[in-house]
């Protein structure tokens, strides 16, 4: 991907959600939401502090994330459907 986000912003792509319940019931694409789970592509240097100096990002490429339902802004860059949001709208990254 030949794209680098700016400052503080981080490119994120969305971990599609399962197919079936716990309960083995198939979910149709037409009643699934939209995934609030993802996962880091790139991330930009950082934002400026007030002094400023390059504050670095909590999150790294290959972080998996939870991010707010209506976060971030849908692009669609060498053929893959991504979001570009500000770190302040991840949530937290999950664990292995």
């Amino acid at each position: 991907m030949k794209f680098r986000p700016l400052h503080d912003r981080v490119v994120v792509r969305r971990i599609e959600a399962e197919e079936k319940t716990a309960g083995g019931i198939i979910i149709p694409d037409t009643a699934k939401e939209k995934p609030q789970e993802g996962e880091v592509v790139a991330v930009g240097p950082g934002a400026r502090d007030e002094s400023g100096k390059v504050v670095a990002l909590d999150v790294k490429a290959g972080d998996r994330v939870l991010f707010g339902k209506w976060s971030g802004t849908e692009v669609r860059i060498d053929g893959q459907d991504l979001l570009i949001m500000k770190e302040s709208d991840i949530m937290g990254i999950v664990g292995k």
